[in-house]
């Protein structure tokens, strides 16, 4: 008896505290740049009315459904997740509301998998089912793999027009690799070009696609759905206009009911719950999520943290849970109490991370933790050492920005970080967007850096050396085909397949194998071959023999050997070396890209040369300079365009191309070193 009311006085207890310091909270809270948002979505969680004690009907797994929604890129799965949340009566602030980060609204695409933004629960007739929106894109499939393990069934969503893609098949492998039994959905059915036959045709490939991937016979059997995401209905059939009583979800989340399983778990054992995703608040430390494995847990109780050794588990943390939360359609709010099969958020441990155990004390072995995929690429992040250094940001010592790249590495499995030479970190991720991606984030904190070309991750196996192999699918117009094969010819690229694109007469779709080196750089180059036309989709397939070096694939560059403010006098006379990446009054200095030779080798040039006053006066020589509008690159186009020997300068308002040794003559000699 005195176990339960001793919990229940120091859960009133706490909640009384929790809401006397929310005012000081708040104005500490936004210091960090959280928003308001964020801050109810932690320590504002409103109270659930669950009783702490013996386990009820709320804990009970049977009612259940732990659903992940998987796709690739663009085929409308955080739309599809939009309609669940308003056909089950959430209020939806705005289109997209599970990409609630920044970069994810402006790129329209989901890059990770956090608790506060990707997985809500959802009532529907007396089930509750918790759903989880997963980014699509290969390069966050460190993402992908961590949610899988916390479900028992998927929905797979394709366009019906479009078909299954590289990433497709990506997303597709992971699910069926943990045994789950996805539904079938095809989205965007109310286009015009898709029909019935259309349906058949993409339903087909899809059970192709199950096969290779070695689906068992139980997999095989899976359910098809048809669905329009945007007009917010499903439907069991195919149908382009459903009846107006049907023109919503009830179909799919049915579905979900009837053939996703209960979590198969026992309240009655010890609690243990294995930890997926992590976040930091700065008031309640560690949020911790993941799915309970077995057994119940209570606000006041008291759990370890365990992980895996060499030598076998091994105790990190003693601690007590001091908040359970769990999103319930776009809100999270707090719970007394969480069961077996659920997935929750817990606050009070400072050590576990992604990949160790929560137990309950009694508990000495730690749960299998998830094993992802090698990173395949990687990039060098350092100092920035330019003349125009400390000019825009805020963070510009090596110890800031390693210490932000171990916080981001501890969130993010996918992300390797490794302290190098010279206040200099290696950072190994899955591709270029996913390193991109994080180097905007630390731009847009106000982080100064130098950031090294990527380089492909080589593996050797019995004296061979292997490199990464990507499966490309590739959607043109016909008359650039020629363009595109001709390139991809110099990027060591091996075509597979070959064919028109159902339904759209004058298209045509390449299915291709590419080293990842290959296609470092490349998106920007093909979306100009195919004049923003062509649509591109990329996949890590397999390591391969390392298929030689690559073709000429890039033009040398014009380098600036003069320092001050860019002239347009001296553009005008540098426009017929090639194209320029400056504009007159910018900043330049000896060492510093400012465009790219009409040769393949590289000229150093003076852009900051002035124009020569004289006390002669000419009717032609004060003329007006016209220069054509300069190359802006965004950070992916600088990214894939740097060489070898050169660095990108990242700074919160500008974006530089460099060498990476300054001095012209130390450039020459060491040039020459290399011919010899």
């Amino acid at each position: 008896m005195a176990g339960p009311l001793i919990r229940s006085l120091w859960s009133n207890t706490t909640r009384r505290s929790l809401s006397s310091h929310t005012s000081t909270y708040k104005s500490s809270y936004l210091k960090f740049g959280h928003t308001l948002s964020s801050l109810r979505a932690f320590s504002s969680a409103t109270a659930s009315t669950a009783v702490p004690g013996a386990p009820s009907s709320s804990l009970d797994p049977n009612r259940l459904r732990n659903v992940a929604v998987i796709a690739h890129v663009d085929h409308g799965k955080t739309t599809l997740m939009d309609r669940l949340l308003r056909q089950c009566g959430a209020d939806i602030p705005h289109e997209r509301a599970m990409d609630s980060i920044n970069l994810e609204r402006e790129r329209g695409i989901t890059i990770s998998s956090k608790v506060s933004h990707f997985v809500t629960s959802i009532f529907w007739k007396d089930n509750e089912l918790n759903m989880v929106d997963t980014p699509g894109h290969a390069d966050f499939g460190g993402e992908v793999e961590r949610v899988v393990g916390m479900v028992e069934g998927a929905i797979l969503v394709v366009d019906a027009g479009e078909g299954p893609l590289a990433q497709t098949k990506f997303v597709l492998a992971k699910a069926l690799k943990y045994g789950l039994r996805p539904i079938l959905l095809l989205n965007k059915v109310d286009r015009p070009s898709v029909s019935e036959e259309r349906c058949d045709e993409v339903e087909s490939l899809v059970f192709d696609l199950f096969a290779n991937l070695g689906a068992t016979e139980e997999q095989l059997e899976f359910p098809v759905l048809y669905a329009s995401a945007k007009e917010g209905w499903t439907s069991s059939t195919f149908t382009k206009e459903p009846p107006a009583d049907a023109r919503n979800m009830s179909q799919l989340l049915d579905a979900v009911v009837r053939h996703v399983q209960p979590p198969k778990a026992n309240l009655d054992d010890p609690f243990l719950m294995l930890v997926s995703m992590m976040e930091k608040d700065s008031y309640l430390g560690r949020i911790l999520t993941g799915r309970v494995t077995s057994g119940v847990v209570r606000v006041g109780d008291k759990v370890n943290g365990l992980r895996n050794t060499d030598s076998g588990s091994e105790k990190i943390e003693e601690a007590k849970v001091v908040k359970l939360m769990k999103k319930k359609g776009t809100s999270i709010v707090s719970i007394d109490a969480a069961g077996a099969g659920d997935i929750i958020c817990m606050a009070g441990l400072t050590a576990p991370s992604i990949g160790h155990t929560v137990a309950s004390t009694e508990v000495t072995t730690a749960l299998p933790s998830v094993e992802l995929d090698p990173p395949t690429i990687s990039m060098t992040f350092g100092v920035n050492d330019s003349p125009l250094a400390g000019r825009d940001g805020t963070h510009l010592t090596g110890g800031r920005i390693g210490d932000r790249l171990m916080a981001e590495a501890e969130t993010n499995l996918a992300i390797n970080v490794i302290p190098g030479m010279s206040e200099s970190f290696e950072v190994q991720g899955r591709g270029e967007l996913q390193l991109g991606i994080l180097i905007e984030n630390m731009r847009r904190e106000g982080f100064e850096l130098s950031v090294s070309p990527p380089k492909v991750m080589y593996k050797t196996e019995n004296g061979q050396r292997l490199e990464p192999i990507e499966e490309v699918t590739i959607e043109i117009n016909e008359e650039h085909v020629g363009l595109v094969m001709e390139a991809l010819s110099h990027r060591r690229a091996e075509v597979i397949d070959m064919c028109p694109v159902p339904g759209n007469d004058g298209r045509t779709r390449l299915s291709l194998t590419c080293p990842s080196r290959g296609l470092v750089g490349y998106r920007c180059v093909f979306s100009s071959d195919t004049r923003g036309t062509g649509f591109m989709h990329r996949a890590f397939l397999k390591y391969e023999k390392y298929r030689g070096p690559l073709g000429n694939v890039r033009k040398g560059v014009l380098v600036s050997m003069g320092f001050g403010t860019i002239t347009a006098h001296s553009l005008m006379g540098l426009e017929a070396r090639g194209i320029l990446f400056v504009a007159p009054g910018l900043d330049s200095y000896d060492g510093m890209i400012i465009g790219e030779h009409s040769r393949d080798t590289d000229l150093d040039v003076n852009p900051v040369k002035a124009k020569q006053l004289t006390n002669i006066r000419s009717a032609n020589n004060d003329e007006n300079v016209k220069l054509s509008p300069p190359r802006h690159m965004t950070l992916e186009e600088a990214i894939g365009y740097v060489a070898s020997d050169e660095l990108i300068e990242v700074t919160p308002k500008t974006i530089r191309l460099r060498k990476r040794c300054l001095d012209v003559n130390k450039r020459k000699s060491l040039s020459k070193r290399a011919k010899e």
